[in-house]
């Protein structure tokens, strides 16, 4: 069964499941690009491996520990026999725990130097909050100062977009194409929910055919290959939520597809 939505399908955005999707969205545009840059380009599937403090599925701090003094007072008595004072009664807390996250893009490389001609990154929750950004950052950064282009891809609504300077239009979604020939300019796809996720050309060495990539294509096919028509309950709300608007949007559109009572 086919994605109900138009474009982005907000439900793919729960941290619960988001994972799966972003590994299964990189492995489907790395089979779309690589019949397309061969025998020119090698596509290779990199791994990002770091720590970083677990919190909860919305990365959202809480305090680390509690701690309470019972003060309760201690009954009075008028006898002479010495009472113990109860001991403090251990209450439940958190404690921090490092969490191992591990995290796919892809590296468009010439196959003879292995030079890497650009980066695709698709976002996911940990690099657009808290500790997570901040080691993601390094990578864009660096690669903005080099010669090696950069694709950024960003389906989620939460958490932060990598900084852009001036006003650029506060969207759901964008698609960051940042050419090194043309730094520091790049160009930005923005875009929302009801909207279809627009193609962009892949950058790559001057003079070389950029294939166009269809993104939307790509997520209907990994949307419909997974069978997440069958464990997503259309009837819930969306994680994170949607604003009231857009809640009533959808609330409409599911409701003509028959997916809401």
């Amino acid at each position: 069964m086919p994605s109900p939505f138009l474009g982005m399908n907000p439900y793919l955005e729960d941290p619960n499941r988001w994972s799966s999707v972003h590994n299964r969205l990189i492995v489907a545009l790395a089979d779309a690009l690589t019949p397309q840059l061969l025998p020119k380009y090698q596509v290779d599937i990199e791994k990002r491996i770091y720590e970083i403090i677990a919190t909860d599925d919305l990365f959202i701090g809480k305090a680390d520990v509690t701690v309470q003094r019972n003060l309760t007072p201690t009954p009075s008595t008028s006898s002479n026999v010495a009472v113990v004072t109860p001991a403090t009664q251990p209450i439940t807390v958190d404690l921090p725990v490092l969490e191992e996250v591990r995290e796919a893009y892809l590296e468009v490389k010439d196959p003879s130097t292995k030079e890497v001609v650009t980066v695709i990154e698709i976002l996911s929750p940990t690099n657009k909050r808290g500790e997570g950004r901040a080691k993601y950052e390094k990578k864009p950064y660096s690669v903005l100062g080099s010669l090696t282009h950069l694709v950024e891809i960003d389906l989620l609504r939460m958490g932060e977009h990598l900084p852009i300077l001036g006003n650029p239009p506060q969207t759901h979604y964008r698609i960051l194409v940042s050419r090194s020939n043309k730094r520091p300019k790049a160009d930005l796809y923005a875009f929302n929910l009801p909207d279809l996720i627009p193609s962009f050309p892949l950058p790559l060495r001057p003079g070389d055919v950029e294939p166009e990539v269809d993104l939307q294509a790509l997520l209907h096919g990994v949307y419909e290959r997974s069978g997440y028509d069958y464990f997503i309950d259309y009837n819930s709300d969306t994680v994170p939520p949607l604003s009231e608007s857009d809640a009533a949007w959808m609330d409409a559109l599911l409701r003509e597809k028959g997916l809401r009572g």
